[in-house]
């Protein structure tokens, strides 16, 4: 690596010695014309310390001095380091964008990386219950369960009339993905990640009552096998929703409402799942904590050996899973679970897996937390990307450019590469409103912490809730312009189920719709196939470097590159024409992507412009 400090140029190189674990060789050159330099020090830091190492001069040679040391670093996804040395008598800096001491540092990790099918990919996530229903599938009627006769059905929100929140189903399942695979794969998907599946009391199934069965819903057991094979057949990776924070109360393991033959921790405390469960006991009497406070979650114990056991260890859970053919977990509320528990999942996923991937649900900077579940290398790959996708959506919304600005910035200088290149970018999600919707500025709390949070969250102001088409349409130009951008960000591009036709509905209860089959924006559609062929083409993207280069209210342009190639993008989020110049050395670009029929001299209402070009 060349790097070029008070217009002197150093090479730098870092090689790590795999025979010893942890042992980097660091070398620096300096040009001896430079000056004489009394010493030269390696300074490394990460959350948990700050270590310098002193360099040993090795040689001069051919004009240079040759510096060298050894460094015994601990697994980390990410340390920070620099340069500083003495010469004539004064400190100086060697850092990535400058040479004082507050510049940023350069970056690296230990032990740490992402599978690289995991980075920078295509990846579709379904609501299982809502997405497709094969008929051939059988349901059978449960306890506390309401079906719809038709799949076109307006969505049930709020409670029944016993009170019972989020029991109407749809039916959609297993069977019904594989039929469409051949739909999600027109879309450039190479990654599959599905809502919780297994045996649960809810349509949503985040409330597990039996991790070892898929739900009679969704199918069975081999129906996770098939499609895990018919999806490999096609390329596609799948990860499933991964639940282990707490399970429902009416579960094999709770039994609140006797519901399954075994003795549960409700019933009893001589329960074989008495253990799994956080609980104290006053006047013999049990007290179980409830996630949120919601009495049909009660929390699991994390620390609990039969709980680990139960879930990581070996013929457990994650094994059971993986058996049927899976390529990674995302973590429910991973950020409440314990570094040594996800650990403990690493450890299962990689044992069956070495290319296994595990994505974190974590809303803001994991590497702020002081929690090594991702900072330490042993737990997550990476988390969603809420923390900087909030930022994006306000930017399109409102022009707020100075939190993008700080966002990307403190992503890119404060994240490890390899999890920047996997974090997952959506478009929506099962927790936040429809993404056609996000732009209807009138419906947002303009200061809220998050993009998407309603000024008015009762179900039935949600359920009431409707648009125009003229309405449609603009917030469908300013979505447009979203995408654009989010096609060459760095990051896995993660759709929720029927954001690329269109569904609408504000709120998350109301934006878990069944896919509208018959009724699609087919421009929409159009454009998510055509970034799928985009993210195809450019592979680079995969592991390109991001710089900003303009942000304002009605413009955002920055550079994707590597070694080897550079791509120039321009995005006007206005409903107006923008003149742009572009940078003189993409003039000559070898590939051109567009958005609403922009060009390199003039910007469309709400598009944009892609220039490539191999350095």
């Amino acid at each position: 690596m060349e790097v070029s400090c008070n217009d002197v140029k150093f090479d730098i190189s870092v090689i790590e010695h795999y025979d010893e674990g942890n042992r980097y060789e660091i070398n620096i050159k300096i040009p001896m014309s430079y000056g004489w330099i009394n010493y030269i020090d390696y300074n490394v830091c990460n959350n948990w310390g700050h270590q310098t190492f002193r360099m040993q001069h090795i040689k001069n040679e051919d004009g240079y001095c040759f510096f060298k040391t050894i460094a015994n670093l601990k697994n980390s996804a990410l340390y920070h380091y620099y340069f500083s040395y003495d010469i004539n008598n004064e400190i100086k800096y060697i850092k990535k964008d400058n040479q004082n001491n507050n510049g940023e540092m350069f970056k690296m990790s230990v032990n740490f990386d992402v599978p690289s099918w995991a980075q920078g990919k295509i990846m579709y996530h379904i609501f299982v219950d809502r997405f497709n229903r094969n008929e051939k599938v059988k349901i059978i009627p449960l306890p506390r369960r309401h079906i719809y006769q038709s799949w076109d059905e307006e969505v049930k929100l709020g409670p029944d009339e016993n009170n019972i929140w989020n029991n109407d189903f749809y039916g959609g399942n297993l069977q019904g993905i594989i039929d469409k695979l051949d739909y999600i794969q027109s879309l450039g998907v190479s990654i599959l990640y599905l809502s919780p599946i297994v045996y649960s009391q809810s349509n949503h199934r985040y409330d597990t009552a039996d991790y070892e069965q898929v739900d009679p819903y969704v199918g069975v057991n081999e129906d996770l096998a098939i499609l895990c094979r018919e999806a490999h057949n096609r390329n596609m990776k799948v990860i499933l929703d991964a639940v282990f924070n707490h399970t429902g109360n009416d579960s094999k393991y709770f039994n609140e409402f006797n519901t399954f033959e075994n003795i549960g921790a409700y019933q009893n405390s001589n329960s074989p799942y008495a253990s799994f469960y956080k609980c104290e006991y006053t006047n013999g009497k049990p007290e179980f904590s409830y996630w949120w406070g919601m009495k049909n979650l009660p929390v699991c114990n994390g620390e609990s050996y039969d709980w680990q056991q139960y879930i990581t260890g070996e013929n457990g859970i994650i094994d059971k899973w993986f058996n049927l053919g899976i390529d990674g977990l995302r973590l429910d509320v991973a950020d409440e679970l314990t570094d040594h528990f996800i650990e403990l999942i690493r450890k299962a996923v990689l044992r069956n897996k070495k290319d296994g991937f595990i994505i974190g649900e974590v809303w803001k900077n994991p590497m702020r937390m002081h929690r090594g579940y991702l900072e330490n290398g042993n737990c997550m790959d990476t988390v969603m990307n809420y923390n900087y996708i909030s930022s994006l959506i306000k930017y399109f919304r409102y022009g707020d450019a100075r939190e993008l600005i700080d966002k990307t910035k403190e992503i890119m200088t404060e994240y490890p590469d390899a999890s920047i290149f996997s974090l997952m970018n959506f478009t929506s999600t099962h927790d936040i409103t429809r993404a056609i919707n996000l732009w209807d500025a009138s419906i947002f709390n303009n200061y809220g912490e998050w993009a998407w949070t309603l000024n008015n969250e009762d179900y039935r102001f949600c359920k009431q809730y409707q648009i125009s088409w003229e309405q449609y349409n603009q917030y469908k130009n300013l979505y447009m312009s979203y995408i654009f951008a989010l096609t060459f960000l760095p990051g896995n591009l993660s759709i929720f189920y029927g954001d690329e036709v269109g569904m609408q509905g504000i709120g998350n209860l109301n934006n878990r719709k069944s896919y509208p089959w018959q009724k699609q924006d087919i421009e929409l559609l159009n454009l998510f196939k055509y970034i799928g062929a985009i993210r195809k083409n450019e592979s680079f993207l995969e592991k390109a470097n991001l710089k900003l280069q303009q942000v304002n209210s009605d413009i955002l342009t920055f550079e994707r590159n590597n070694l080897n190639t550079d791509m120039f993008v321009a995005i006007n989020r206005t409903n107006h024409d923008i003149p742009i110049t572009i940078p003189k050395e993409y003039e000559e670009s070898e590939k051109v992507y567009v958005l609403k029929k922009s060009n390199s001299k003039s910007l469309a209402p709400y598009g944009g412009i892609a220039l490539k070009k191999y350095s």
